[in-house]
């Protein structure tokens, strides 16, 4: 009895209430402008803009080595002049750990 009265709750609800589990699309393409952007602003020595590029580029391909290792670099630079325990160096050396993780042969290329 329980059972159809919930399957005909379900169909009342409405398809946009419904949140879907499916994972997002990566694009790659939108991780390599992201770090394109990142790399540029890092290059100005603008880490917070940068650290924010990456980050995105983290968030539309999970998969990234690249994201994850320039967004660590970047979380890096950003508390380097700080304590030398500082805990964002602990969350920049657990995006390295994932950068390798990810491809224990990739190799920063700063823009060549």
């Amino acid at each position: 009895m329980i059972l159809p009265a919930l399957f005909f709750v379900m169909l009342a609800v409405p398809q946009e209430a419904v949140q879907s589990t499916d994972a997002p699309a990566v694009s790659s393409g939108a991780a390599q402008a992201s770090i394109d952007a990142g790399i540029a602003h890092f290059k100005r020595r603008h880490f917070t803009q940068a650290q924010a590029e990456f980050q995105r580029a983290v968030d539309a391909d999970p998969s990234s080595a690249a994201a994850h290792f320039y967004l660590g670099y970047t979380i890096y630079k950003i508390c380097e002049p700080r304590r030398p325990n500082h805990p964002d160096k602990q969350k920049a050396a657990a995006f390295f750990a994932k950068a390798y993780d990810l491809d224990p042969n990739f190799r920063p290329a700063w823009g060549r």
